[in-house]
């Protein structure tokens, strides 16, 4: 390939974007709208600087997907030529992971470290839920997940958990007084099986720097130029980490951030919009330049136009005109239904019309969902008209029962001490090993604080069980024997016929066991695949063909990057959270109605409707030609047929822009009273928002829930948060209860999840 020269690549950028490109030193605020062509400028930076001489392995580029970082590598390669593979380009965690590899020993981690996915976390908390006989019903094991990560992802130990009284207080008011001693043996568990959930991979590395200045200085001198893509998806840890290796005693090396306020959505993930709100006065005393790419070159100008209009409500952001040179094109067209069956027949309608007057494929459609469940009436309808279709958020594949048995068997060979990997495997295929004999073996472990394979080792059995477990050891020490010697490929197909893996899948001949066998098959061809593209980047990691370095990247596998949505002529269903990033000429916005599109979640804090706002957003900026949206008067949730409002989203669109305005007579423009002040930003551990300082403090042992069909308008209950209230009125099993202790003291609360207790 021939790179191509600077005067060639610039040539293609606007005035704004070659600024952007080409102002390389000192810190740089990338502010980026939709379709502005945010990738192109970050490669296009990346490439520039290593033409003007920078060392390609002096360059951290931050990304949320793999597949972001590929096509990165690719679109830098073809200016500069091969030079583009030695960047340091991947997600956080992936590159964390890779640092912390060569670093772990100094904060008593193996080399090898087991990373931990959300199952094996989950299994591990159920374990540790057991063993300390909580109950379960009050220790969710999502919920001590949730918390744990939390924590994790704001600074905060587990001594410093236990020390803070807010977060005591909120866990014995939610019954899990005994959060912060799981937290404490989660940790704890984690680290002896010398295991790192993906959190740790931020927060471990977070410690290692922090208490070992001569490895950040490292990092510090190798690292000359950092940029982050994506900025507004960041989290406070991702932050500090940032800080971290671009602040030199006061003064900051060069870093360039890329990102879009108005596309921040993944506050329940941790991500804060504060970040890129903070950015240009963190480093304001530094001579930040900021650079607005404001020309869209995706859309038409009624949806660019529609969507500058929408974002303008919000309270929080940055201030930008996105526009477009694409001309005017269709305005957006509303369809209004009488019910979620009806809207999924008229959206099936449309999309027929489209192709036939327009000539779309197929790939070229989206329907969009605020949430998972509304796939089911489209793709009824889809089916009936014989329009292929593909629904985003199933299953993936390295989730497969299947796939996950091997990679178990893998993951032991590497790290031994990988407890729930063990538990998995030990007695799969089936080889006598018992509930009771495994149980036995973890309480042995306990007893003389050594790993599992361990006490596998030195349980004192005999007979037919010290045999089913000697043969057991047998099949992982003689893959370990060979990690030295053999790729990652050989020791699988070892790993597969030793341990009768491969032989029990290929007993089930059923229609679903021929589907497990292609999964198990295919697994070890990808395996062989990897070992064939053997290219070592870095000398101080691990050598890619070896079965550490596979585990590690497929660990790190985004849900975005085991999706690829120009594989088919298919249309495409998708939540408008997994639709960030791609675009599609038609683009349909189902479901928008208060309590659905804004979720009945976010109504009563002004920071959730804002989100809310960006994630509609996002939705409309994903459409090039044609835009449409959907609402229904009424549909089925939670077993029930609901009526909602129409979604305030709606109003906040100028009737300029579509095409249809009759369908929104009579919609209230329930979104022009502002809901409140948006609330401070404080410096805390756990929260970045101060709580509310005059919510009532109810203690939990004198609270007892009432039954929710006791509950009736007039009465007076209590709430945990809220503290008193009156019941307004019911509707639905939605009841309006006014709290007069609270700011917006008006809630809407659902009376089959709500906890309330009747006051006499």
């Amino acid at each position: 390939m021939i790179p191509s020269s600077s005067s060639t690549y610039l040539s293609q950028l606007n005035d704004v974007q070659r600024a952007a490109v080409t102002t390389t030193e000192g810190p740089v605020l990338v502010v980026a709208g939709p379709g502005s062509g945010k990738t192109r400028v970050l490669t296009y930076r990346i490439a520039y600087l290593i033409e003007q001489g920078v060392a390609p392995w002096e360059i951290l580029a931050l990304t949320f997907t793999n597949k972001a970082a590929r096509e990165m590598k690719e679109r830098i390669e073809k200016v500069v030529g091969p030079r583009a593979n030695r960047v340091w380009a991947g997600t956080f965690h992936s590159l964390f992971a890779r640092i912390l590899r060569v670093e772990a020993e100094h904060i008593g981690y193996p080399s090898n470290f087991t990373i931990y996915d959300t199952d094996d976390s989950k299994s591990l908390i159920g374990v540790l839920i057991k063993e300390m006989n909580l109950n379960k019903d009050n220790y969710s094991v999502n919920s001590v997940r949730q918390r744990i990560s939390s924590a994790k992802s704001n600074l905060i130990t587990p001594k410093l958990y236990q020390q803070n009284e807010e977060l005591m207080n909120q866990d014995r008011m939610s019954r899990m007084p005994a959060m912060h001693k799981l937290y404490a043996a989660y940790t704890a568990r984690c680290k002896k099986a010398g295991a790192m959930d993906f959190d740790d991979l931020l927060y471990r590395l977070y410690e290692l720097l922090q208490a070992h200045p001569d490895v950040l200085k490292k990092y510090r001198d190798r690292f000359r130029y950092l940029l982050v893509d994506e900025f507004q998806d960041t989290n406070h840890l991702q932050y500090s980490i940032v800080r971290k290796l671009v602040q030199y005693d006061g003064s900051p090396r060069n870093i360039c951030v890329v990102g879009d306020d108005a596309q921040s959505i993944y506050a329940f993930r941790g991500a804060t919009i504060q970040n890129i709100l903070d950015f240009e006065n963190d480093f304001q005393k530094f001579n930040i330049q900021v650079f607005k790419l404001e020309q869209n070159y995706r859309s038409t100008e009624h949806i660019v136009q529609a969507a500058n209009e929408v974002i303008t409500n919000n309270s929080r952001q940055i201030q930008k005109k996105i526009w477009s040179d694409k001309g005017d094109g269709q305005k957006i067209k509303v369809i209004k239904a009488m019910t979620d069956n009806e809207e999924g027949k008229r959206i099936a309608d449309t999309i027929l019309e489209q192709k036939n007057r327009y000539h779309l494929a197929n790939k070229e459609i989206a329907i969009l969902y605020r949430t998972n469940a509304q796939s089911r009436v489209f793709e009824e309808y889809l089916r009936r008209y014989n329009i292929g279709y593909r629904v985003f958020g199933g299953l993936s594949f390295y989730q497969r029962k299947e796939v996950k048995d091997l990679i178990a068997y893998l993951r032991v060979v590497v790290n031994p001490q990988d407890e729930e990997a063990l538990r998995r495997i030990i007695n799969f295929p089936k080889r006598g090993i018992g509930n009771t004999t495994v149980s036995k073996i973890t309480e042995l472990a306990i007893r003389q604080d050594i790993s599992m394979y361990d006490a596998v080792i030195q349980f004192p059995a005999s007979g037919r069980t010290r045999s089913n477990l000697d043969g057991f050891i047998d099949i992982i020490e003689s893959a370990r024997k060979r990690l030295d010697s053999a790729n990652a490929y050989e020791i699988a197909t070892l790993v597969a016929k030793k341990s009768k893996l491969e032989d029990h899948y290929k007993k089930d001949n059923s229609i679903e066991g021929m589907g497990r066998q292609e999964n198990f098959e295919s697994l070890l061809n990808g395996i062989q695949a990897f070992v064939a593209d053997d290219t070592t980047i870095d000398t101080d990691t691990l050598p890619d063909s070896s079965l550490a370095t596979y585990l590690q990247n497929i660990a790190l596998l985004t849900d975005f990057d085991e999706k690829d949505p120009e594989q088919a002529d298919h249309v495409t269903l998708m939540s408008v959270h997994a639709a960030k990033g791609l675009e599609y000429k038609s683009v349909f916005v189902s479901g928008l109605e208060e309590k659905l599109f804004p979720s009945f979640m976010s109504m009563d804090s002004p920071d959730g409707l804002d989100e809310e706002r960006r994630l509609f957003y996002v939705a409309i900026t994903r459409a090039e030609q044609f835009l449409t949206l959907s609402y229904a008067n009424a549909r089925y949730r939670y077993g029930k047929m609901t009526y909602n409002e129409p979604s305030r989203f709606l109003t906040e669109i100028p009737p300029i822009h579509l095409d249809n305005t009759a369908n929104l007579r009579g919609v209230s423009s329930q979104s022009r009273a502002p809901m409140g002040p948006p609330a401070a930003r404080v410096t805390g551990h756990f929260k970045r928002r101060q709580a509310n300082p005059t919510a009532p403090v109810i203690d939990p042992k004198d609270f007892k829930p009432s039954p929710s069909g006791d509950i009736a308008a007039g009465m007076y209950v209590l709430h945990l948060k809220f503290g008193k209230g009156k019941v307004i009125h019911i509707d639905n099993g939605v009841a309006q209860i006014h709290f007069k202790s609270v700011p917006n003291p008006d809630k809407k609360i659902m009376l089959k999840f709500a906890k309330l207790q009747i006051v006499e």
